[in-house]
């Protein structure tokens, strides 16, 4: 006989960067475990250390980290944060990115143009990463810049019904903000059996954050309209969108959005906005000034906690889905 064996079983590890310390809290009390102590700090040159006060020798490592504002700083301590888990000598290192950073950066519009969002998986897998986590990429082919597993979660199922249950489903509409999102929306059409409309935009390629609505794609009149999109940044294309809506003679809008980015003028567009609610997921920390009673946030710990328990168990991300379709 050669070789030796062991008895040992696997183990759960679950670590948090200091971006979104709630979610990484929530998951872990969905999952039973204590998130592992770790000493982390800036230097005063603004340089990032970090170092875990626990072993994860021979464990399966889940390092949870959001990239919220200011995104860099975050992105950074992750990347950190996987190559302490690659030298520590973890088995598997499986990186969940709740909000995945530059993702918009997807593709080459113009000539001299970074494709951030390959960058940002590059990085990944050099620092150690073995498997990338996410929910709601801003375009499914982001999947394909990791060289390694990526399991893409959902945050359709929580927000369509939630919306289900507000609304009356026989006056209801779903609306794209934009040709984009079309997709996105006719599954939403199919889980709650409502009309699809869009909202026709046109961005100006050389303003960052300038969009002109031009006209509305469907019947909206006397409608209570819901606008589907993956993400709220400034606030300015979702705010035209509904105003446009409203024009067209929509009775509400209410906006859905899995990543509240919400950055510069965002505030003060939600709150002068005539949308009676905006929903989001916690997959990024809401500004304190947008704590506005039109404001819901609903959370996507239970989700990717069951991902985390299937990855780990050798089961199938998939399968979450297909039970909820």
């Amino acid at each position: 006989m050669t070789g030796i064996k062991t008895t040992g079983e696997k183990k759960l590890m679950l670590f948090s960067g200091r971006a979104h310390p709630t979610l990484a809290e929530e998951v872990a009390h969905q999952l039973g475990v204590g998130l592992v102590p770790t000493k982390a700090f800036d230097f005063a040159n603004g340089e990032i250390y970090v170092r875990y006060q626990e072993s994860a020798r021979g464990a399966d490592c889940f390092l949870i980290q959001s990239h919220t504002a200011p995104i860099n700083k975050w992105i950074m301590e992750q990347l950190i944060m996987i190559d302490a888990l690659k030298r520590a000598s973890a088995r598997s290192i499986t990186v969940i990115v709740p909000f995945y950073g530059y993702a918009r950066q997807d593709k080459k519009h113009r000539g001299r143009e970074p494709i951030s969002a390959k960058l940002i998986a590059d990085l990944m897998k050099t620092a150690g990463a073995d498997r990338i986590v996410t929910v709601d990429l801003h375009t499914d082919q982001i999947v394909g810049f990791f060289d390694g597993p990526v399991d893409h979660l959902f945050a359709l199922p929580i927000l369509a019904d939630y919306v289900g249950t507000k609304v009356d489903r026989d006056k209801l509409t779903v609306v794209s903000p934009d040709a984009g999102r079309v997709r996105v929306a006719d599954r939403w059409c199919d889980r709650l059996g409502a009309p699809l409309a869009i909202v026709h935009k046109r961005r100006d390629k050389d303003v960052a954050n300038q969009v002109t609505v031009h006209e509305v794609v469907g019947d909206v009149e006397g409608r209570v309209c819901v606008l589907v999109d993956d993400m709220i940044d400034t606030g300015g294309t979702i705010c035209a969108a509904a105003d446009a809506l409203f024009a067209h003679g929509a009775e509400d809008v209410i906006v859905t959005a899995t990543h509240g980015v919400l950055s510069g003028p965002a505030a003060d567009r939600l709150k002068n906005s005539k949308v009676s609610e905006f929903v989001f997921t916690n997959t990024l920390p809401t500004p304190n000034e947008l704590e506005l009673d039109k404001i819901t946030v609903l959370s996507m710990a239970p989700t990717i906690a069951r991902a985390v328990r299937e990855v780990f168990e050798d089961g199938s991300v998939t399968s979450l889905f297909e039970e909820e379709a």
